[in-house]
């Protein structure tokens, strides 16, 4: 089968929800399953898909049957492939030789933190950022080292995921506007949970 035909493959489209499925340890059943894919998405990628978009493709909603290849790319993108297209190649390949979705060790905040839980968060060089869960996806800064994120500084997170820059959404500074921040750019995060 060649790789055009397998866009409109249902075969296709079924696997690629498996897949994520998978990777995040979650059937997509709720409304709030596809707003914590929305915004996991919007973590890795820095993407926006609509949380009606993702309800759409997955069936939840009826009446839709196309599927934008803006979609495909990006649901293939945050598996870790290059696009919509090189995830079709690797379905092409033996199942021997095709690469599962594999997403390190991860922090889900909305399912996996409740209020007060504290977490220590390293990147390098020697970077350290020890931080308490408030709740609504929303952290406060409890001690720092070697970054620009400071003692007291407030910031937005959804998604921490290990070995992945972590994607930070208006942090709050003493005396500056609220602004998108990234940790671990180059090599990633490491994070433990903290008493």
């Amino acid at each position: 089968m060649c790789k055009k035909s397998y866009l409109c493959s249902m075969e296709a489209k079924e696997k690629l929800i498996l897949d994520i499925e998978t990777a995040l340890h979650c059937k997509m059943k709720t409304p709030r399953d596809f707003d914590f894919l929305r915004l996991s998405i919007y973590a890795r990628l820095h993407e926006i898909i609509s949380a009606t978009t993702l309800k759409r493709f997955w069936g939840y909603l009826t009446g839709y049957n196309s599927m934008s290849s803006h979609t495909l790319d990006v649901l293939a993108r945050f598996l870790g492939y290059e696009g919509w297209d090189d995830y079709c190649a690797k379905l092409l390949l033996p199942e021997e030789q095709q690469s599962n979705p594999v997403m390190s060790r991860h922090i889900n905040v909305n399912r996996n933190l409740k209020a007060g839980d504290k977490v220590r968060l390293t990147w390098q060089p020697e970077r350290i950022c020890d931080v308490e869960y408030l709740g609504e996806l929303k952290f406060k800064v409890l001690y720092s080292e070697n970054t620009r994120i400071k003692e007291g500084d407030t910031f937005e997170c959804s998604l921490i995921i290990e070995g992945e820059p972590l994607y930070i959404d208006r942090l709050i500074q003493k005396g500056h506007q609220p602004t998108p921040y990234v940790c671990g750019k180059k090599k990633g995060v490491m994070f433990e949970f903290i008493s």
